[in-house]
C-alpha cells in the first residue's frame, strides 16, 4: 500500500503543483503611463452651490463624491418624471406595453396636465390617440404633465395604480426615502424624495435603459404643431451634458438632475431647491466640473478577458477561465490610482461542472485598506464534467491533495 501510494504521489506531483487555486489571488492591473514625480496636489472641498440639498455621484461606482443634506426629504416637482420614465421603460422592456401603442388622452390627463393648467404641457387634445413613443418624448423633453398622466393610465390602468408601481420600483432600486403619489410631480401631500434617491434613480435609468435615457439629450420636440425646447439649459452650455430632467414648483424651488460624460468618466449631479432657473444650472455645472477636475476614472479590467485560470477538477478541461461580465471602472481622487489594490477571492477547490456566467468568486478593489468596489467573478466559458476516467483520476488527485493539506495542518 505504501509503494502504491508513493507511485501515485509521484504521478500526481506535477498536477498538484498547478492544481491549488489560491484563495487570495492578485489579478494583473494595468499601469498608468509614467509621469514625472511632482508634489501631490490636494483636492479642495466641493463648491458651495445654490440648493437646499444636492449630490454629486460617480456613475461608475455609485459613490457619492460630495453632497449637502443628501437625505433631506423634499418635494420633487417634475423631477418625479424620471421615476415615471423608469417605470414606463421597465414595463416596455418586460413586454407589457409597447412604443407603438396608441394611447387615448383621458379627461383626467387633459384637465390635470393640459393647456388649461399652469404647469408644463404637451398640448394633447382630449379624446385623441397618441403613440406611446410621442408621449414619452413629450414628457421627457417638454416635461408635459398631460403626457405623464396619459402614460401612467395606459401603463397601469389608473394614475393611482401607477403610483403603486413607482413605489415598488423605488423600493427595488433602494430609494429608501422616497414616496410617490402621482406621475407628474404635481404638489400633493406624502409625495417626496431626496437628492440621494434621485441620484440612485438617475444612475439606474442610464444603466438599465440607455436608449430611453438618450431621449433626455434631445433639445426640442414638436407635437401638434407646437415646438418646445428642453428645459435643461445645460444641453446648450456643455456638449458633454446629455440629461436628465428639470423641475420647479413654488414649494420645491428650482430642481435639476444632470449628467455628463467625458471619456470613460460619467458624473451625475442632483440639485434640489435652487433659487432660480439659472442658479440650478450653475450649481449642477459647478458640481459636474468639480467631479471631472478632481477625480479620474480608470478602466481596470475588460469584460470577458480572463483574470485568472485556476485548476478545474473533474472537468473536460484542467483550467477554468474567470473574469468579469462588464468593464471594471473605478473613480478616485486624482493621484490615488497608484494606491489601488485588487484581490480575487476564489475557492481553493473548483469541481466541475460550471456554466458560463456562473459566479465563482469576488474581485475586491481597495484604497488605503478601505473597500472601493466589489465585483462578481464569473466563469467565462461552460465547464462540463469530464469523462469517467478523468473524474476518477481527479478524485485520486483530490484525495492526496486533501491528505496533504491535512498533514500540513497537523504540523
Amino acid at each position: 500500500m505504501n509503494l502504491l501510494r508513493r507511485t501515485l504521489c509521484s504521478l500526481a506531483a506535477a498536477a498538484l503543483a498547478a492544481g491549488v487555486a489560491l484563495a487570495q489571488q492578485t489579478p494583473p492591473r494595468p499601469s498608468p503611463v509614467p509621469r514625472p514625480v511632482v508634489p501631490e496636489a490636494p483636492v479642495p472641498p466641493p463648491p458651495d452651490v445654490d440648493g437646499r440639498s444636492w449630490v454629486l455621484m460617480d456613475y461608475a461606482t455609485g459613490q457619492i463624491l460630495a453632497s449637502k443634506d443628501p437625505d433631506l426629504r423634499v418635494e420633487p416637482a417634475s423631477i418625479t418624471k424620471i421615476m415615471t420614465d423608469y417605470v414606463v421603460s421597465a414595463e416596455i422592456a418586460n413586454g407589457k406595453i409597447h412604443m407603438t401603442d396608441p394611447v387615448t388622452i383621458s379627461e383626467r390627463a387633459w384637465r390635470g396636465g393640459g393647456a388649461g393648467t399652469d404647469g408644463s404641457t404637451s398640448f394633447l387634445k382630449l379624446g385623441s390617440q397618441v403613440d406611446l413613443k410621442d408621449l414619452l418624448y413629450g414628457m421627457i423633453i417638454q416635461s408635459g404633465n398631460d403626457a405623464a398622466i396619459a402614460l401612467a393610465e395606459h401603463t397601469a390602468g389608473s394614475e393611482e395604480a401607477f403610483a403603486g408601481l413607482m413605489n415598488a420600483y423605488a423600493k427595488q432600486l433602494g430609494m429608501v426615502n422616497s414616496h410617490f403619489e402621482n406621475a407628474s410631480g404635481y404638489p400633493i401631500p406624502n409625495h417626496y424624495t431626496t437628492a440621494h434617491d434621485i441620484a440612485i434613480l438617475s444612475r439606474a435609468l442610464i444603466h438599465d435603459f440607455p436608449d430611453d435615457y438618450a431621449i433626455s439629450a434631445i433639445k426640442q420636440f414638436e407635437w401638434n404643431g407646437i415646438k418646445q425646447g428642453n428645459r435643461n439649459t445645460l444641453l446648450w452650455r456643455d456638449p458633454s451634458v446629455d440629461g436628465i430632467k428639470t423641475g420647479h414648483t413654488a414649494a420645491a424651488g428650482y430642481c435639476l438632475a444632470a449628467s455628463a460624460k467625458q471619456g470613460d468618466a460619467r458624473m451625475i449631479a442632483i440639485v434640489m431647491g435652487s433659487s432660480s432657473e439659472k442658479a440650478r444650472a450653475d450649481a449642477a455645472m459647478a458640481l459636474l466640473n468639480y467631479g471631472f477636475r478632481f477625480y479620474e476614472t480608470h478602466k481596470l479590467y475588460e469584460a470577458g478577458k480572463p483574470l485568472a485560470t485556476p485548476r478545474l477538477w473533474k472537468g473536460e478541461e484542467n483550467a477554468l477561465p474567470i473574469g468579469v461580465t462588464d468593464p471594471v471602472l473605478v473613480t478616485v481622487k486624482r493621484g490615488d490610482y497608484e494606491k489601488l489594490k485588487a484581490t480575487m477571492d476564489i475557492p481553493a477547490t473548483l469541481v466541475a461542472p460550471f456554466t458560463k456566467g456562473q459566479q465563482i468568486g469576488t474581485l475586491r478593489i481597495t484604497l488605503d485598506g478601505q473597500p472601493v468596489q466589489s465585483v462578481p467573478l464569473v466563469a467565462l466559458a461552460d465547464a462540463p464534467q469530464g469523462g469517467f476516467f478523468k473524474r476518477l483520476w481527479d478524485s485520486i488527485l483530490l484525495w492526496f491533495h486533501s491528505d496533504k493539506k491535512a498533514d500540513a495542518g497537523a504540523k
